[in-house]
């Protein structure tokens, strides 16, 4: 067994490795990571009961020739997403760990709950921004793209218990440095305080590292989506179900609320008629939305249908400000300082 702490998700019928030090591996059950070591007996031990008591511990193997020591890895819930294991000589130290950081995304709901640890990981700044109550498009990268980052947008559009994802991501942190990331989750049914049932889908992060020099990403989709860009547009992809706000391939809009990314209920019928539209091709319409302070202002909304996955669509929709002639059309009035 190496020496690295081995990073293990608890949330399946048996733990998986996620991660051996900062190297990311795609969810390895640990009876077949570990299947010709002669520690495994102790180390699922060590896990189990890890798990049972809520706790890290230090064991000794029966032959006493290694010490095991664990870590978990637990939301702000007190639900344990996954176990830190380590397995040395009794003389020698573990290591520095690579902190992981839990999260969750509420499937049903549609909102997303991180931790410190997990906003650090993903190359956000903690201090700024809040843990609770967050869009999934504050959580998934911003303008950055990512070969799987489909199958995690799939996932919040198509929520299914029992489907995993195990991945890493080069993203851009909140410094303008390019970092890299590991990530896992698995959607599960969890049963609510009022006895409803949710979907929700459990994760971990953690800051990973590429065998290879970290380099910016040359995606052709990457390149074609920043050829594309407009000033003053700014290009989203969303649920087309729900409407929910999924991620920004440009920077976030400032002139409207996206976080609440609610409509004026008088502009349902407009809604209703681009609902109706880009089931066959592309719609637009000048919607009011929610800005600070209970206002309300216009802005002009394109939406088109594109395919994630098999089966799976979402919207590609872009914003910008309506011109004066758009909002006449729209009977809307023009503002007076334009």
């Amino acid at each position: 067994m190496s020496h690295d702490w081995l990073l293990v998700e608890t949330l399946g019928a048996e733990p998986v490795v996620v991660a051996r030090g900062a190297q990311t591996n795609n969810m390895v059950p640990i009876s077949a990571f570990l299947r010709r070591n002669p520690h495994l007996m102790a180390v699922q031990s060590a896990i189990s009961e890890t798990l049972r008591s809520g706790f890290g511990l230090s064991s000794i193997t029966p032959k006493n020739d290694r010490v095991i020591r664990t870590e978990v890895v637990q939301m702000t819930d007190g639900r344990i997403h996954g176990v830190h294991v380590w397995v040395g000589t009794p003389d020698s130290e573990p290591p520095e760990r690579p902190l992981p950081g839990p999260l969750v995304w509420d499937l049903t709901a549609g909102v997303a709950t991180d931790t410190p640890q997990s906003l650090a990981n993903s190359g956000r700044d903690p201090d700024r921004e809040q843990t609770h109550g967050r869009t999934f498009a504050e959580d998934l990268p911003t303008r950055d793209l990512n070969a799987s980052e489909t199958k995690v947008l799939s996932m919040a559009i198509k929520p299914e218990a029992g489907r995993t994802f195990c991945s890493t991501w080069d993203v851009t942190d909140h410094r303008g440095e390019m970092i890299t990331v590991g990530f896992t989750a698995r959607a599960l049914v969890e049963e609510q305080d009022d006895g409803s049932e949710r979907m929700i889908c459990r994760a971990m992060n953690w800051r990973a590292e590429r065998e290879g020099p970290l380099v910016p990403p040359d995606y052709l989709a990457q390149r074609i989506l920043n050829g594309l860009a407009q000033s003053g547009v700014h290009r989203a992809l969303i649920d087309l179900e729900t409407w929910r706000l999924l991620k920004w391939l440009d920077e976030p809009a400032d002139f409207y609320d996206w976080r609440v990314n609610e409509i004026h209920p008088d502009d349902g019928i407009h809604l209703a008629r681009m609902i109706v539209e880009f089931a066959e091709g592309g719609s637009t319409a000048v919607l009011r939305m929610r800005v600070a302070g209970n206002d309300w202002a216009p802005v002009h909304l394109t939406v088109n249908r594109v395919e994630l996955e098999p089966e799976t669509y979402a919207g590609l929709a872009s914003v910008r400000l309506p011109t004066d002639e758009e909002l006449r059309a729209a009977n809307m009035t023009p503002p007076v300082d334009r």
